[in-house]
């Protein structure tokens, strides 16, 4: 039986750290601000994350580009000629363009590689949440599950990793069309912040609305505690747009509920990559856990 690799994007906002330890190939995506294009790169090598965020409050306005074939094609030839298998899990279908491409790129690679397999699973998630849906796969692998078994183990498991989170100014996501301008203007005059989530097709949904700060952040650790499957053994990722005080913050307050409901699950800081974070924006607070349903 051929050994397979997992693949994936950078939207997965986990640390390089913990990629290198997963084994995994992440796929750097693209993005541009001040006129400039970098790859979001898991080591933020070419730009830092304060950098980023920094020129984000001063009123640059951030461009993403989803994967392209061509780049898809260039980065999975030589995993091929390895005489390895792909399991590649794609950013949500439901926010990005990327997994058509990465379909479209698969079909073309197969042409010249006719004994390989690729196997694409649409994760339905974004950041880390799809990291999430990542770690999961590294680890049925590494228990033994071929190629086919993982993909099958993923389809089932996807629209079980819960996103709960909430934005510091509903600009961001105004400025990417994800709200009305109205509304995110209302919203500013009142202090409102919103929770919310990505629903069963991949794409943002509110969930609710709390009148400050720190009740968002309860609401959103509040959230990723609902309907908990306390049954599967998986890690809590908190991931967060240049906001480490509000994230450990709510590492806290979830450790300290688990303690109570004497439930082990080992709870990770992750930052929000650009690519994220150009549409949630700076200070964003994300907790994403595994549960019987996304809602």
């Amino acid at each position: 039986m051929k050994d397979y690799i997992i693949v994936t994007d950078s939207t997965i906002d986990l640390t390089d750290e913990m990629a290198k330890e997963l084994g995994i190939l992440v796929l750097p995506m693209t993005f541009t601000i001040d006129g400039k294009e970098y790859k979001n790169y898991l080591d933020g090598r070419e730009i830092g994350l304060e950098e980023f965020y920094q020129k984000m409050v001063n009123g640059s306005t951030p461009k993403t580009a989803q994967l392209n074939v061509n780049y898809i094609m260039e980065h999975a030839k030589p995993v091929l000629d390895k005489n390895l298998d792909v399991l590649y899990i794609s950013f949500s279908s439901g926010l990005s363009g990327s997994f058509n491409a990465v379909r479209l790129a698969s079909e073309q690679l197969m042409l010249d590689y006719p004994d390989a397999k690729i196997e694409i699973v649409d994760s339905l998630c974004a950041s880390g949440g799809e990291g999430l849906l990542v770690w999961m796969a590294v680890q049925k692998k590494n228990s033994g599950a071929t190629l086919e078994e993982n993909k099958e183990y993923l389809e089932n498991l996807k629209l079980h990793v819960k996103h709960s989170f909430t934005v510091a100014d509903l600009e961001y996501l105004k400025r990417g069309g994800r709200i009305k301008a109205t509304a995110a203007f209302a919203a500013k005059l009142l202090n409102i912040k919103p929770v919310l989530h990505v629903d069963n097709e991949g794409h943002l949904v509110a969930l609710s609305k709390k009148h400050g700060r720190r009740a968002a952040l309860n609401a959103t650790c509040e959230n990723a505690l609902v309907g908990l499957e306390t049954k599967a053994n998986f890690i809590t990722i908190v991931s967060h747009a240049d906001a480490l005080e509000d994230a450990l913050y709510c590492k806290d307050y979830i450790e300290k509920k688990y303690a109570e409901m004497h439930f082990d699950s080992k709870v990770v800081i992750t930052p929000i990559g650009p690519v994220i974070g150009a549409h949630s924006g700076p200070g964003t607070i994300a907790v994403f856990t595994i549960s019987d349903k996304r809602e």
